[in-house]
């Protein structure tokens, strides 16, 4: 007969542990099927417009697109209906940009957009109107930028301007080059296309580019000659030959918009007469061995006597009778050739030194050069005698024209109303729209205030001057950190920065 099986207390304290364990295996088996389950996530991702379902277990939209293999560029926008972490049945919304060209008053600003159409961009600085600005759309290749689908008018027709005539597209749909296409239009190489808004009419002009030659004729100015004459008394000067000037012939190549000339080169030219030089003679000065002996033959004939009637003689009548004899320097009338030269001054070259004053006047004009200089870059004065050549997309921007840049940009992240609000308070406090403005403890720099400064370089080398770099930097990282202008703003009004 077998004998029982004893229980022992290590036996006991064996099967505890085995049933401990095999608890904790399944809890965690089951947890895991739970998080498995619910991590799970089925999201619909819109890549400019084309929708598809798919399934991740990626918590946010760049390990999504990461997983999908979607390459995402600097400017492109990326937006998510779940926020900051991707949730179940999300939307991924990704908008692929392109580089346009906008024109700020005049100014022309290489843009980065969006915009399905040129209308659609032209109503992004619609929706943050600034009065300041007048906004157009430049179209520099209208057959490689618009034939792939990029419409100019999504709900109406389309006025078109060309050659001095006026008609109206009525399917705004339509890419441009369609468009012209069907109005008989033929783009030459270098025609220039623009779209702008006047009131509710958007407007498709076509501008012709041509060149010509145009021939002028300028003024050849003669050259002055000065020849030393012995038999002409001292200071004295006289026109041998007169001078007559010459011509000659000028050829530049013209650019013409519409005919109207905007640009030319010079192409050659030729001297067709030639210019005659004047010749004035002047009399020899006197050398120091012949005013010597001068000196010593007034003292040896004169004496006393003519020291003392001389005197008298010089300052009554050679004041006014010598006035252009500035040299007589006689030991004897030293006092007299300060009276002559105020009187030859007074008679005959006031009139030059009132021109040197003009001179005076002119050199306080190189500051105006200067000044003027600085306008140019469009400061507000912070870099005032700078000598950098502008290279940049907004370069060195006015307050008006960064506003209006940012208007657009802004409004095709759907940043409008009380987020465009925020945004211009925001900046306002942050560098007063300055593109210079740098914060001399802690080095933030530019319209964004970054920091440091060089996380700008991302959108731009020339971050420090560009302030469409800044900007475009500036609205992504709101969009990366805050999601939105307005909780940038709400951030920044209770801790003091963004």
């Amino acid at each position: 007969m077998a004998m029982a099986r004893r229980w022992t207390p290590q036996r006991f304290v064996t099967l505890r542990r085995i049933r401990v364990i095999a608890c904790i295996a399944a809890t965690s088996i089951a947890l895991a099927g739970s998080f498995a389950f619910t991590a799970r996530k089925s999201v619909a991702l819109n890549i400019n417009g084309q929708t598809t379902q798919v399934t991740t277990y990626a918590m946010t939209a760049t390990r999504l697109l990461e997983e999908q293999g979607v390459d995402i560029k600097t400017h492109d926008i990326v937006t998510t209906s779940s926020g900051d972490q991707l949730a179940n049945h999300a939307v991924v919304t990704v908008q692929s940009a392109y580089q346009t060209t906008i024109n700020i008053d005049g100014t022309s600003v290489p843009f980065w957009t969006v915009a399905t159409s040129a209308d659609q961009l032209l109503g992004f600085f619609e929706e943050n109107q600034n009065n300041a600005a007048k906004i157009t759309v430049d179209i520099d290749n209208v057959y490689n930028q618009l034939t792939g689908g990029l419409v100019i008018n999504q709900d109406g027709p389309v006025t078109v301007i060309a050659d001095g005539k006026t008609s109206v597209a009525p399917n705004g749909k339509l890419p441009a080059a369609s468009i012209l296409d069907s109005k008989g239009i033929v783009l030459n190489k270098e025609d220039r296309v623009s779209v702008e808004k006047d009131g509710d009419t958007t407007i498709l002009r076509v501008r012709r580019v041509t060149h010509g030659e145009e021939t002028r004729t300028a003024v050849v100015p003669y050259s002055t000659q000065t020849i030393i004459d012995s038999n002409l008394p001292e200071g004295q000067s006289e026109i041998r030959q007169q001078g007559v000037n010459g011509e000659k012939t000028q050829v530049y190549n013209v650019t013409y918009v519409d005919g109207v000339a905007e640009s030319e080169t010079l192409k050659s030219e030729t001297v067709t007469t030639m210019a005659i030089d004047q010749i004035i003679a002047v009399g020899a000065a006197k050398s120091d061995t012949d005013k010597g002996s001068d000196k010593k033959s007034d003292s040896a004939d004169n004496g006393k006597a003519d020291s003392g009637f001389n005197n008298q003689h010089e300052s009554s009548g050679n004041n006014a009778n010598n006035t252009g004899d500035k040299n007589n320097s006689s030991s004897g009338n030293n006092t007299n050739t300060d009276t002559n030269n105020n009187a030859g001054n007074t008679g005959g070259n006031n009139s030059g030194n009132s021109g040197n004053t003009g001179n005076s006047g002119n050199t306080g004009n190189s500051g105006n050069t200067g000044g003027g200089t600085n306008n140019n870059s469009g400061s507000s004065g912070s870099d005032s005698g700078t000598t950098t050549t502008p290279s940049g997309r907004l370069w060195h921007a006015t307050v008006a024209q960064a506003q209006a840049y940012a208007a657009g940009a802004a409004a095709q992240r759907g940043w409008t109303g009380n987020d465009w609000d925020c945004l211009v308070k925001l900046w306002t406090r942050e560098s007063s729209w300055l593109w210079y403005t740098e914060n001399a403890s802690s080095g933030a720099y530019g319209i964004p205030q970054s920091l440091p400064a060089d996380k700008m370089a991302a959108f731009g080398a020339n971050y420090r001057d560009d302030a469409a770099v800044q900007i475009d930097w500036g609205l992504w990282y709101i969009a990366q950190a805050y999601g939105s202008p307005s909780k940038a703003w709400q951030h920044s009004e209770q801790v003091g920065w963004y």
